[in-house]
C-alpha cells in the first residue's frame, strides 16, 4: 500500500514537472531577456537619456500590461475550456474554441487599443505622469509597441489552447526563438550597430514588435503543418457556437474585472511612485524588472495547475486535481524561496548590471529585500489562483483583486510615501502587504472546495 502511495506521488510530481518545466523555462528565460532588454536601455551613454528611457518602458508597460490582462482575461476561458475538452475526451470541440478567442481578443481588444495607441500615445504617457524627459524619448517606443501588440494578442491566444491541452513544449521553443531575435535586435538598432541607425529606445520597441511577429509566423506554420493538437481548416466559414460563447463569459468576464481592478490599482500605484521623479520612478522600474524574476515559479505552476486542474475535472476526478494544485503550489513555492535568498543577499550587484549609479543601486537593494520576503506569498497565491482558474472559478479571484490591489496596495502606497514620508521603500512595503492579503483570500476559497463543482458546457 506505501509502495502504491509513494508510486502515486512520484507519478504526480511527474506530470506536474512535465506541464510546468517547460512553461519555467520559458517564462524564466523570457524574463532575463527583458531584463537584458532593460539592461541595454540602462547603458545608453548619455545618463539622462538612459533614465528617461527606462522610465518610458516602465510607463509604456503599463498600458500594455492593461492590454495583455484583458486579451489573458479571455484566454483563461480558452484554457480552462480546453483542458476540459481535453480530459473529458472532446478534442474536436478545440477548432471552434480557438477561432472564438482569436476573433474576439483582436476585434475587442487588440485592434481597438492600437488605434487609440496610435493617436493618443503622449496623451496617454502624460496621464501616466510622465515627465518632459520620458515623454521625448518614450511617444515613439510607445507606438511602436503598440503595432507589436496585436500579432501578441494572436500568440497569446494560441499559446492559451496548447497549454491548456497540455502542450507546453510548443509555446516554449516559439518563444525562446523570438525572444532570442529581440536581444539580437536591440543590440543592433538601441546602439547602431554594423551600421544600422542608433534609434536608442525606440530600437527596443522596434525590435519586440518584430520578434512577435515572427512568433507568429512560427506558430502559424505548426498549425498548419498539424504539428499541433490543433487543427484549423481555413476553407470552413466561422460558425457562432452559443456554448463556446457562454463559457467564455461566463469564466472571462470575473477574470476581466479582475484584470480591470487590478490595472486600475497598478495605474494608481504607478502615479504615486512617479510623483517622486524620473530617478526614484527609474530604481522602481529596475525593481519591478528584477521581481519579474520571481514571478516565473508562480507564473510556470500556476499555468499548470490551470491545466491540470482543468483536465482532470473534465475526466471527473475532482480529488485528483486538487492532488495536482497542492503539488504545484509546494514546488512552485520552493524555488520562488531560493529566489527570494538570491534578491536578499544580492541585490546590489543584480541593480549593478542596470546601471553605474550609485544612488539607484543602493535604493533598489533595500527594495529588493523587501522583494525577497514577498517571494512566499506571491508564489502561493499566484498558483492557487492558477488552479482555481482552471477549473472555472474566476469570481473569487476578481475578489482578492479587488481587495488587495485596487484598495490595499493603493491605500498603503499612498499613506507610507506621501503621509509618513518613507519614499520609494513605501511602495514595496505596499505591495508586501497587498500580496499577504491576496495570498490569504485566495487559499480560503481554495479550501473551502466549491472550486470542483463549477460546471463548464
Amino acid at each position: 500500500m506505501t509502495e502504491e502511495l509513494d508510486t502515486g506521488k512520484r507519478q504526480l510530481r511527474k506530470d506536474v514537472m512535465n506541464t510546468a518545466g517547460p512553461i519555467l523555462i520559458e517564462v524564466l528565460l523570457s524574463s532575463l531577456f527583458g531584463m537584458v532588454d532593460m539592461m541595454m536601455v540602462g547603458r545608453i551613454p548619455d545618463a539622462g537619456e538612459a533614465a528617461a528611457s527606462i522610465a518610458a518602458i516602465g510607463l509604456t508597460n503599463q498600458v500594455v500590461f492593461i492590454a495583455l490582462s484583458l486579451i489573458q482575461s479571455l484566454n483563461v476561458g480558452a484554457t480552462a475550456m480546453v483542458a476540459r475538452y481535453v480530459g473529458g475526451k472532446r478534442i474536436d470541440r478545440i477548432e471552434n474554441v480557438v477561432r472564438h478567442v482569436v476573433l474576439l481578443t483582436q476585434l475587442l481588444i487588440a485592434i481597438p487599443i492600437l488605434i487609440l495607441g496610435l493617436n493618443f500615445a503622449e496623451k496617454f504617457m502624460i496621464f501616466l505622469g510622465a515627465e518632459a524627459d520620458a515623454i521625448l524619448y518614450g511617444t515613439s517606443y510607445f507606438k511602436v509597441i503598440m503595432l507589436g501588440l496585436v500579432f501578441q494578442s494572436f500568440n497569446l491566444s494560441i499559446y492559451a489552447v496548447l497549454r491548456g491541452a497540455g502542450d507546453t513544449k510548443t509555446p516554449m521553443k516559439i518563444n525562446l526563438t523570438a525572444n532570442s531575435l529581440n536581444v539580437i535586435g536591440n543590440a543592433i538598432l538601441i546602439y547602431g550597430l554594423f551600421g544600422a541607425p542608433r534609434l536608442g529606445v525606440t530600437g527596443a520597441g522596434i525590435s519586440t514588435s518584430l520578434s512577435q511577429l515572427i512568433a507568429s509566423i512560427l506558430i502559424l506554420i505548426r498549425i498548419l503543418k498539424n504539428q499541433t493538437i490543433i487543427r484549423l481548416n481555413l476553407k470552413e466559414r466561422f460558425k457562432f457556437n452559443k456554448d463556446i460563447m457562454y463559457n467564455l463569459v461566463k469564466i472571462g468576464v470575473p477574470a476581466s474585472l479582475e484584470q480591470i481592478a487590478f490595472r486600475v490599482g497598478i495605474l494608481l500605484f504607478v502615479r504615486i511612485v512617479a510623483s517622486l521623479g524620473t530617478v526614484a520612478y527609474a530604481t522602481h522600474q529596475i525593481g519591478l524588472n528584477i521581481l519579474n524574476l520571481s514571478f516565473t515559479p508562480g507564473h510556470a505552476f500556476g499555468i499548470a495547475a490551470s491545466s491540470l486542474v482543468g483536465r482532470s475535472l473534465g475526466a471527473e476526478k475532482a480529488d485528483k486535481a486538487e492532488k495536482y494544485a497542492k503539488e504545484c503550489r509546494k514546488l512552485g513555492s520552493i524555488i520562488a524561496s531560493a529566489i527570494g535568498f538570491i534578491f536578499f543577499f544580492f541585490g546590489g550587484l543584480i541593480a549593478s548590471l542596470y546601471t553605474s549609479n550609485p544612488i539607484i543601486i543602493s535604493e533598489a537593494a533595500n527594495i529588493l529585500k523587501v522583494a525577497a520576503v514577498v517571494q512566499p506569498f506571491q508564489s502561493s497565491q499566484l498558483i492557487t489562483a492558477g488552479g482555481l482558474r482552471g477549473a472555472g472559478d474566476t469570481v473569487w479571484t476578481l475578489v482578492a483583486i479587488f481587495i488587495s490591489v485596487l484598495i490595499i496596495r493603493v491605500a498603503f502606497a499612498y499613506i507610507f510615501i506621501h503621509i509618513v514620508g518613507t519614499g520609494l521603500i513605501g511602495a514595496w512595503y505596499a505591495i508586501l502587504i497587498d500580496q499577504i492579503v491576496r495570498w490569504a483570500l485566495v487559499l480560503f476559497r481554495f479550501r473551502t472546495g466549491k472550486w470542483k463543482y463549477v460546471h463548464i458546457r
